[in-house]
């Protein structure tokens, strides 16, 4: 059967793409931004680049609500737009506007203003059965916080907490470490004076890590619910979080080497926590 003369075309994947040449555009403003300050736009809209994160990003099922490639990535978005829902708004910039605007050394052409699952702490709580809770305190490394966000989805961690002093997650670093994990494990930014009321009336164990000192990993019991905090890189935990951990965790390791890579250590920790439990 033919079709009617005055039926509209059909779209092709290139008329999606919406030439886009103002550097004083909505969403190029917000998407500067949220770059800039490593943090949501006003709209609650989280700021990623590169192919890894936004396939990540899609096969998580997050809904994408602008996607931004640059001119010569034209093949690349090709390749992408049939696995991206029509209804997402879809721009194509000059090279010179897109690579303004990211933040890597080394664009590879996409970058997209996506949705983050919202979590609440009781939600977050009710998870205490599943894996430890892990406890960002006062992490300040993008790189670390990447590993151990992306360590505590591979190794069944309930969730990670954020406390005060904490890098953001938003942290274009922070994302591009996690591999996508940030998209799926929850995750809350919450004060410490917040967070440790709550986790004490969930009956959860409150746990820091040393290097030398403290229980050794073999002998820890890894029984839930428990809560794990990792420290600042240089001086771990604040003496007032010390005074109310319930137990410390030490890394067996050569007397010489003064202390792990945090997120090493978190990693180590993690693994050790569910082997343990399988």
């Amino acid at each position: 059967m033919r079709p009617e003369a005055n039926a509209p075309p059909t779209p092709t994947q290139a008329d999606r793409l919406r030439p886009l040449a103002s550097r004083y555009n909505r969403q190029l403003k917000e998407l500067r931004l949220a770059f800039r300050r490593a943090e949501l736009t006003a709209q609650g809209q989280c700021a990623i680049e590169g192919v890894k994160l936004l396939e990540e990003a899609l096969r998580s099922g997050l809904h994408l609500d602008s996607v931004f490639f640059s001119q010569s990535a034209r093949p690349l978005a090709a390749k992408l737009l049939p696995q991206i829902n029509a209804r997402t708004e879809t721009l194509v910039l000059p090279d010179t506007l897109f690579n303004s605007i990211v933040p890597s050394d080394a664009p590879q052409g996409v970058a997209a203003l996506l949705r983050l699952p919202a979590f609440s702490a009781p939600r977050i709580l009710d998870r205490g059965s599943a894996g430890p809770f892990v406890v960002a305190a006062g992490l300040q490394d993008p790189g670390n916080l990447g590993t151990i966000l992306r360590s505590a989805e591979a190794f069944g961690a309930a969730c990670i907490f954020l406390t005060e002093g904490t890098v953001s997650p938003y942290n274009s670093k922070v994302l591009r470490g996690s591999a996508g994990s940030i998209f799926r494990l929850p995750c809350l930014q919450i004060s410490s004076s917040e967070l440790i009321p709550l986790l004490r009336a969930r009956g959860a164990r409150l746990v820091a890590t040393s290097s030398h000192q403290g229980t050794p990993l073999p002998r820890f019991s890894w029984t839930l619910p428990l809560a794990i905090f990792i420290g600042n890189e240089g001086a771990g935990l604040s003496r007032e979080l010390t005074r109310q951990m319930d137990e410390t965790l030490a890394i067996p390791q050569a007397a010489q080497v003064e202390s792990l890579n945090a997120g090493v250590a978190a990693s180590i920790v993690l693994y050790e926590a569910a082997r343990s439990r399988k």
